[in-house]
């Protein structure tokens, strides 16, 4: 019994027909909504070229996600900042802007004390970092984002972790290249608009036009909320 055949054009089908040919009886789509669920980033991958884009992004129940000086530490609570590094323990690139590079000096590395031995991300940056940047050595890009998540599949990228600011999820949400969003909800409130936004650029202009996703689970972690949402 097999779930999916493998989409990879070099494989495709190769095994099954020589099990076939051995006389075996051969079922295929056993499980395969699981089996696609599950190798998601791979099939994506196989199919398009393009890595698995997961969009990560935190705020207050309010929508934002830093206050009008820029400060932002800590938005939300330990779980989720753990659960974070847990993220990019399954990805094989983070990225960011340099916008963000510039602002907060992120190291984006897993770091979870567990006692396993982890390959850390591939780190890549929109634009140029300082070369004295924390997140050095990284991966530096820039252009069309579906010329970029090109040059990442040929690197062999299956997952990426979006973890930039406002202006970055923007421009991956409006180009329609995110898979998957994770979103931790803290529980505070700004009460005003003058906070920084989840997403900067312009949005649906009307509500007929308002994108709308596919719910995948809600999590209390710690005193937060994580929403996942497919695309």
């Amino acid at each position: 019994m097999i779930g999916i055949e493998d989409p990879d054009p070099h494989v495709a089908g190769r095994g099954i027909a020589l099990l076939r040919e051995a006389g075996i009886d051969v079922t295929v789509g056993v499980a395969a909504d699981e089996v696609v669920a599950q190798l998601a980033p791979y099939l994506k991958h196989r199919t398009t070229g393009h890595p698995w884009v997961v969009l990560k992004m935190a705020s207050s129940l309010d929508g934002r996600t830093a206050a009008p000086d820029g400060t932002s530490r800590w938005i939300t609570g330990e779980a989720s900042r753990r659960d974070v590094h847990r993220l990019r323990a399954d990805s094989d690139a983070v990225l960011v802007g340099a916008g963000t590079v510039r602002v907060d000096d992120p190291e984006l590395t897993v770091r979870l004390d567990d006692g396993v031995d982890r390959a850390q991300p591939l780190r890549v940056v929109l634009g140029s970092a300082p070369a004295r940047a924390r997140i050095q050595p990284a991966l530096e890009l820039s252009g069309d984002l579906g010329e970029v998540l090109g040059e990442l599949g040929r690197r062999g990228v299956l997952q990426l972790l979006v973890e930039g600011g406002p202006t970055v999820a923007h421009d991956f949400h409006a180009a329609g290249l995110v898979d998957r969003y994770v979103l931790y909800l803290a529980p505070k409130i700004f009460g005003g608009d003058d906070g920084h936004p989840l997403f900067a650029g312009p949005g649906a202009g009307t509500i007929a036009d308002v994108w709308t996703g596919r719910l995948i689970s809600v999590e209390r972690l710690g005193e937060d909320i994580r929403v996942e949402v497919a695309a």
